[in-house]
């Protein structure tokens, strides 16, 4: 099962997924900027603390690389913001995980804290909700284009349940109608 099918261009899901890009895109590019003018060293371990999180050069590049590559999710929209989102919240999360292991060691090569990994669990969930938003449920509705492409032979039945029951409404041709 593939979960990139394509939405209308003017779907209501897309805007979910790209406020959820741009929004998460601003806030880590913000970041990245503020780590850069602090001139931390790159890969200094202990770093410099920027709106609360530890930095360094490095994780201000990267950040800086993530905040555009999310922009130019909100950019195309659609299915590229939605799974972007979701590859992108995936790594945030397993990077909390890493690094959280990592945090009282010599290769704790980002200088990584605890508000850094609590920052990295939550802007990866965020990004997961994003993303799956109307994509990943049991209860989509029956309109909705990935139940659709999902359960195409129920979709059928349905489809010809709905032409049969507008069939019965219309007359006939050349029948006066009531």
């Amino acid at each position: 099962m593939r979960l990139d099918e394509h939405l209308p261009a003017d779907h209501r899901l897309s805007q979910v997924y790209r406020v959820g890009a741009g929004l998460t895109g601003l806030v880590l590019l913000v970041f990245g900027i503020l780590g850069l003018l602090n001139q931390v060293p790159f890969l200094d371990t202990h770093g410099d603390t920027v709106a609360g999180l530890n930095t360094n050069g490095t994780l201000s590049v990267l950040s800086i690389a993530v905040g555009f590559l999310l922009f130019a999710g909100m950019v195309v929209g659609g299915n590229t913001a939605s799974t972007l989102n979701m590859v992108l919240g995936a790594a945030f999360v397993l990077s909390g995980f890493v690094n959280l292991a990592l945090l009282d060691s010599g290769h704790n090569f980002l200088a990584f804290k605890m508000p850094n990994v609590l920052f990295s669990f939550v802007v990866g969930v965020m990004l997961l909700v994003f993303g799956m938003y109307g994509r990943v449920t049991g209860g989509l509705p029956h309109n909705n284009p990935y139940w659709l492409r999902r359960h195409p032979e129920q979709a059928a039945r349905e489809a010809a349940a709905r032409a049969a029951a507008a069939a019965r409404r219309t007359p006939p041709h050349g029948l006066p109608q009531h």
